[in-house]
Order: structure tokens, then C-alpha cells, then sequence
């Protein structure tokens, strides 16, 4: 049976090697699947221009949705205009991470592939997860693009 919560979290990224830190607090319904599958989803706030600080304008909001069990995460942010993104992250395998760009892009409805490798993913809490960690590196080809770290906790 399909149960849910409303639960405030703390969604953060953060490059290990590179200046790139990013960190939303919302309320996020907690859907329980089944015993060890979770789907979170929130409203992300709107993308600043970082020059302005002004929000970039979009028709709809920002939804991220994960997809949690304790071998593997999905991310899947959609309903924007702006940027389009799927992570795909299993512990110990490489991964397959895809970004749509705006329709106006040279390649509209052609999403960019990346390849992530995750060193690491730790879920914990019982009955319902509390803490999500994904540690990984992103990769184009044969350059890596960085070390990551995804950092969920979930406040009950």
C-alpha cells in the first residue's frame, strides 16, 4: 500500500574538487513504495542568474523527484523550461546522467549524456529513511568532470 509524508529536507551538492555548493531546504512528500523503496518529491526554488540575482523566468515550477532504495537513487528534475535533468546512481557502477537544454538550445529535445561512477551510497533510518548520501564522479568520455557529494537528510 501506497503511504506518504510531508517531511521538511535538506537537499545539498557539493564539489569535492571544484567551486560548486548548492543547497535547498523545502517540504517534500515522502511516498513509501513498498519496504525499501521511497519517492520523495519537492519544489525546487527557482534558478537565480548569478550575475543579477534575479530569478530565471520559467512557466512552470522545478519538481525533483528521487527515487530512494538502499542500492540505488534516481533524481529526475523536470517542469521547467530552463534545464532538464535524470540522474541515475547505483553503487560501484557507472551510471547514466542526461541533461535536456532549453528548446531554444542548438540541439532542442537532445539531452547531453554523461556518464557518473558512485563510490558510495549510504541510505539510513527505519522505518523511513533519514539520511542519504551519494558520493560520485562525473564523467564526459574519458575526462572527468568532478567528485560529487549528494547529501539528503530528511527531518521527521
Amino acid at each position: 500500500m501506497l503511504t506518504h509524508h510531508r517531511k521538511p529536507v535538506c537537499l545539498s551538492l557539493i564539489s569535492t574538487d571544484l567551486p560548486l555548493w548548492s543547497v535547498v531546504e523545502a517540504a517534500a512528500t515522502l511516498y513509501q513504495k513498498d519496504r525499501d523503496r521511497f519517492h520523495l518529491l519537492l519544489t525546487a526554488p527557482p534558478v537565480e542568474n548569478s550575475k543579477s540575482k534575479q530569478a530565471l523566468n520559467s512557466s512552470s515550477p522545478r519538481v525533483l523527484w528521487l527515487e530512494i532504495s538502499p542500492h540505488r537513487v534516481t533524481m529526475t528534475m523536470q517542469g521547467n523550461t530552463q534545464l532538464s535533468y535524470r540522474h541515475f546512481w547505483e553503487q560501484g557502477v557507472y551510471g547514466v546522467t542526461r541533461y535536456w537544454l532549453p528548446a531554444e538550445s542548438l540541439q532542442p529535445n537532445q539531452p547531453i549524456r554523461l556518464r557518473n561512477f558512485t563510490r558510495n551510497l549510504t541510505l539510513s533510518g527505519h522505518p523511513l529513511p533519514e539520511h542519504l548520501r551519494v558520493e560520485y564522479e562525473l564523467w564526459a568520455g574519458k575526462v572527468q568532470l568532478g567528485c560529487y557529494i549528494l547529501n539528503l537528510e530528511i527531518h521527521h
